[in-house]
Parts: C-alpha cells; sequence; structure tokens
C-alpha cells in the first residue's frame, strides 16, 4: 500500500504514518512520520518525475519514453510543480490577519489597518 496517498476508509481524509519497521535489522521507529512532497505525489506523478530526472531533464527523451507531445510533457510537469508549491506554500500574513478577525481577536478596523 502507497501509505503516502491513502485515506481513510471512515472519513475518506489522508493517513499519517505513525510508525517505520527495518526489514533487516527489526528497528521499529514510532511517531508522526513526515513523508515528503515527493512522496505525496501520486506514484504515476513520481514515476514521471524520477524518469524526468534520470534523462537529466531532456524533454525530448520524455516525448519518447511516454509517447507524449512536448506541449504534454510541459503541462505534467506544470502540475506535478503546482502539487509540490502548494505543499511548500506557507500561511500568508493577510491570511493571518482574516483568521485573528475570524475568531474575533480583532476589530474591523484593526484588520483593515494591517492588511492596508
Amino acid at each position: 500500500m502507497d501509505i503516502s496517498q491513502a485515506k481513510c476508509p471512515d472519513c475518506g481524509r489522508p493517513m499519517q504514518i505513525r510508525s517505520a519497521w527495518c526489514t533487516s535489522c527489526q528497528v521499529t521507529v514510532e511517531g508522526d512520520i513526515e513523508v515528503s512532497p515527493l512522496g505525496r505525489l501520486s506514484l504515476e506523478d513520481q514515476l514521471f518525475v524520477t524518469a524526468f530526472l534520470r534523462h537529466h531533464g531532456s524533454i525530448k527523451k520524455m516525448e519518447g519514453l511516454f509517447d507524449i507531445s512536448y506541449p504534454t510533457v510541459k503541462n505534467r510537469l506544470n502540475a506535478v510543480v503546482r502539487q509540490l508549491d502548494s505543499r511548500f506554500a506557507g500561511t500568508s500574513p493577510n491570511s493571518l490577519v482574516l483568521e485573528q478577525l475570524s475568531r474575533g481577536e480583532i476589530t474591523v478596523d484593526e484588520a483593515v489597518e494591517r492588511l492596508g
């Protein structure tokens, strides 16, 4: 099972990794284990990125390997980049102000001033 893409059978939300086990020496690590952004990509996207890296970023090679056009290669790469960018994106200062406003921690006037 690809745990990085696993969904809870009850609520459908993403599953989290709580333990890892070494089949060689039997060491077990437990706790909240972070999956890398690349590991969170679908298996299909992981294979695409791996092929792209193995062929040193050659779009021409990707066209032949996957039997797809140049624009399709670019679109797939752009889609992967958008997924990765969204995983690295931090919370914007504006959204922090709006969250404070929604929780009643600041007034509308204070929010307007901070959003300036």
